[in-house]
């Protein structure tokens, strides 16, 4: 393998201009690899790929082969259909022909492969540029509020990296800045030309270039930074509609290709009547293969092209206070304080069970993953009560027709409870978002008369904000207690921990640690909260309309099975029996069970059911969790419907 890889990294070097458009793309992906490296992980991953296809085409030709050949291929595909004959029992020239098919398979797929993994750090590039473009503009709001503060570039750059759990990719990138000053002794100057070579965002390039500018003219920092948050502001703006007409288009090509598709491909089916075994399984592939994995190829690209922030999560280090390090510390305590210490321990590991029993409810709103604690031990136990009850009926289509009712309820058991928490959870938080920018407008006014921001907030607890004023008597129970304002903001955004939230506490904690008069910087704050508000609505408004129309897609895709199952297939079932009065096209139905294909459409409107929900509430609220309930809505309007008729 040693001597290999020398091999290989030899071949990468001799010719390194061929391989600098990777290597840049390696680099601004922030990969920490070689270029060699990854060429030699590209070169193995296309060989094992390669030789995993080839062994499965051999094998599979085997299964496909007596199909196209057989002219009566259903007995032999229902005795032989997971019959893979050993190499030793096949004819010369049958594994002639697979080797040979196998090897160029190999080719073919290996190739590909080795393509897909040195193409690889050039997607996620692409990717660091969108998500470093979408937070931009909060970035540079974050930077403008420390200059207002009197902070240097380097303090803000260092400031903004140790952020980054907030502001994301763009916190990376000057971490780099942060890097190359501290440990390899550049200058600021020099190290932000450095990172203007290498940032994958072309936007971000224009700002260092600008950046560049103000430091080495000497020019008004804060100007700079305040004038460009506003046009980056509008930048935003024109970048959501270009991006709602994209997601448009990829919803209508959609709702084209894999439901009026599939639709379509089972009326062809059924009227040509070709309804022989080739045709059962060319239905098992498009229901199956085709639908799940076109919808997830899709929902893949809405996510890469998605202009939606990522989560955040805040860290809390512990440290151990030693002010007096010449004492010894007791590592067992005196007696009278062990029962103290031993309470205090009980208190802490009883403090869910607490939460629980005092408000269940509020114990899933706000986790609702949590709901799979208790939801899926009681689905599983009523899938086996109900999977021990179901008699042999010596029939294995009636039986799987039967236990497909149990296991779809049992995916609404499980589904069910966690998107009605999705639901409450999401609506809350939407709503105090929405009071989010007059809160911070409210919040600037006062501060600008004189006052702090925890006087300001003492006032602003008689204000109706709705569900926020709720959330501001907290902020202000805190104060009470003793903690300090930004204590209170920070355990404010551990209640909620939404994007938005967490960007406006972290601007408000360091700008007021700064200065006390930050009345600007909570303008600029409540104008990009009111932007973000904005943005959103205008998304969820333009996406209502496609989520409609997968709504409606959806039940036409009903209806026309249903049609197809209870109206068209009885007749030619009935008809078949009769070869002499019916050409032979249709003469194979009478060998394949109804309720094969009763089974069949059945999936098939389940399958499309959780598909579409799932990308409903991707493209309608940017988040495969808010689809859940669109996915279990559909499902239960197809069980319904496959029950009563």
């Amino acid at each position: 393998m040693i001597p290999f890889y020398k091999r290989v990294r030899n071949y990468a070097r001799r010719d390194p201009v061929r391989f600098q458009l990777v290597r840049n793309s390696i680099i601004s992906a922030r990969l920490g690899i070689t270029v060699e490296r990854l060429f030699f992980f590209a070169m193995m991953g296309g060989i094992g790929v390669g030789f995993l296809i080839a062994l499965l085409f051999f094998f599979l030709v085997g299964i496909v082969e007596p199909i196209i050949v057989s002219q009566s291929a259903y007995e032999f595909t229902r005795q032989n259909i997971l019959y893979i004959p050993f190499v030793g029992d096949l004819p010369f020239e049958d594994l002639v022909f697979r080797l040979v098919v196998s090897i160029i398979v190999f080719f073919i797929a290996a190739y590909i492969a080795f393509r897909v993994i040195l193409v690889f750090p050039g997607v996620i590039k692409s990717s660091r540029a969108t998500r470093i473009n979408l937070t931009l503009h909060n970035s540079v709001a974050y930077m403008y509020a420390m200059r207002r503060g009197g902070a240097e570039l380097i303090e803000i750059f260092r400031s903004l990296s140790e952020n980054s759990h907030v502001y994301g990719e763009v916190a990376l990138e000057f971490r780099q800045v942060v890097r190359d000053c501290d440990l390899f002794a550049h200058d600021i100057v020099s190290a932000l030309r450095e990172l203007q070579t290498t940032t994958p965002s072309a936007k971000m390039k224009d700002f260092i270039q600008d950046l560049l500018s103000v430091i080495e003219s000497g020019g008004d920092m804060a100007a700079f930074l305040q004038a460009r948050v506003v046009l980056y502001q509008d930048e935003a703006r024109f970048e959501q509609k270009q991006f709602l007409n994209t997601l448009s288009l990829v919803a209508e090509g959609y709702v084209t290709l894999f439901v009026a598709g599939p639709l379509f491909l089972i009326i062809v089916m059924v009227v040509m009547g070709l309804m022989g075994p080739g045709a059962l399984i060319q239905l098992n592939i498009v229901i199956y293969a085709l639908i799940p994995i076109g919808t997830a190829i899709f929902i893949v690209f809405i996510d890469m092209l998605s202009s939606q922030p990522e989560g955040v999560e805040r860290y809390t280090y512990m440290q151990e206070l030693r002010e007096f390090p010449d004492i010894i510390i007791r590592e067992v305590p005196q007696k009278e304080e062990k029962g103290l210490i031993a309470g205090l321990k009980r208190y802490d590991r009883n403090t869910r069970i607490r939460e629980f029993i005092s408000d269940p409810l509020h114990y899933f709103v706000i986790l609702p993953h949590r709901t799979f604690y208790f939801a899926v031990p009681l689905a599983l136990l009523y899938l086996i009560f109900w999977y021990l009850q179901i008699p042999n009926y010596g029939d294995t289509e009636l039986y799987i027709t039967i236990l497909d009712d149990y296991v779809i309820a049992m995916f609404l058991l499980i589904f069910g409870p966690y998107s009605i928490a999705q639901l409450i959870w999401s609506r809350r938080i939407s709503e105090i978002e929405g009071s989010l920018p007059d809160f911070l407008t409210r919040l600037a006014g006062i501060n600008e008369v004189g006052l702090t921001i925890a006087k300001a907030l003492s006032i602003l607890v008689r204000t109706n904000l709705g569900l926020l004023s709720y959330e501001i008597k907290k902020i202000k129970r805190d104060l009470d207690w003793g903690a300090n304002v930004e204590d209170a903001l920070v355990r404010f955004e551990e209640r909620l921990s939404t994007p938005s939230i967490s960007r406006t506490v972290t601007l408000i904690t360091r700008a007021s640690a700064m200065s006390g008069e930050i009345g600007q910087v909570l303008t600029i704050a409540a104008s990009d909260a009111e932007m973000s508000e904005t943005l959103k609505r205008e998304r969820s408004g333009e996406m209502f309309l496609y989520t409609a129309v997968v709504y409606l897609s959806f039940f036409v895709f009903i209806f026309v099975v249903m049609i197809i199952g209870t109206q068209f297939l009885p007749i030619i079932e009935l008809t078949g029996s009769d070869t002499s009065s019916v050409g032979a096209g249709f003469s194979t139905l009478g060998s394949i069970s109804a309720l094969t294909y009763g089974r069949l459409f059945y999936h098939a409107v389940i399958i499309q059911a959780i598909c579409s929900g799932l990308l409903a509430g991707l493209m309608g609220e940017s988040s495969l969790a808010a689809g859940v309930k669109h996915s279990c809505i559909m499902v239960l309007v197809g069980f319904l419907v496959f029950a009563i008729v």
